[in-house]
């Protein structure tokens, strides 16, 4: 892809949805810490349920080290992979307090030393709480860099590294959301919705999709 279509498809991106958001429903870094452990291979609305379930009752890492393990199972039991994210995020509560007096850091060393955060977590953290410039690439990152042309690369940190070189920086605050958002509802993995793409111009992706003929279950190919 050319550095004229980056920048027209993040225009066209940042036209329709000028400031987006993480799906994931938090009220503090420490909440969306919590969140984004638990997402993995899990949907923000399987998350958004079970957290407006625990953080009435449990938002600091005290609270929920006093809930304990048992005690985090029982409001996180419907999450895929629950027992380990339990008790990743007991010893994550356990570290912030005896390491950074109960507060998320803002360094990306630190947020990884943290039991269930990797680099993905903390490229979250670090772009949402404080609107560092990051690339959180997940699934949906993944592809929609390699089927675009945007960034191809084989693995996840060659995508990351691409992107953060691709992207014009006046864009590179919201990208990894725009980008999720896009991989999410339009450019899905089985069957991308070319025909109603906001940045099909510009997308390297060859054959289009085209939208489904009446009546047909699935959209045909070009």
């Amino acid at each position: 892809m050319t550095p004229a279509k980056r920048r027209a498809l993040f225009a066209r991106l940042a036209a329709e949805t000028p400031e987006p958001r993480t799906e994931l429903v938090y009220a503090s870094p420490f909440e969306l810490l919590v969140a984004v452990i638990l997402s993995a291979q899990a949907t923000d609305k399987g998350v958004n349920i079970a957290t407006a379930r625990l953080f009435p009752v449990a938002n600091t890492p005290a609270a929920i080290l006093a809930l304990g393990v048992d005690g985090l199972k029982s409001y996180v039991r419907t999450i895929g992979l629950y027992n380990a994210k339990a008790h990743n995020i007991i010893a994550t509560c356990a570290l912030l307090l005896e390491r950074h007096g109960g507060e998320v850091p803002r360094d990306r060393t630190a947020l990884e030393a943290l039991p269930g955060v990797g680099r993905k977590t903390a490229n979250v953290i670090l772009n949402c709480v404080w609107g560092e410039p990051t690339m959180a690439v997940d699934t949906h990152i993944f592809r929609v860099a390699n089927r675009t042309g945007l960034a191809p690369g084989s693995n996840v940190l060659q995508v990351e590294k691409g992107l953060l070189a691709a992207v014009p920086g006046e864009y590179m605050r919201h990208a990894h959301h725009w980008l999720i958002l896009l991989g999410r509802y339009t450019c899905k993995a089985r069957s991308p919705e070319c025909w109603r793409c906001t940045v099909s111009g510009e997308c390297g992706y060859r054959p289009k999709a085209r939208a489904p003929v009446s009546g047909a279950g699935r959209a045909s190919r070009a």
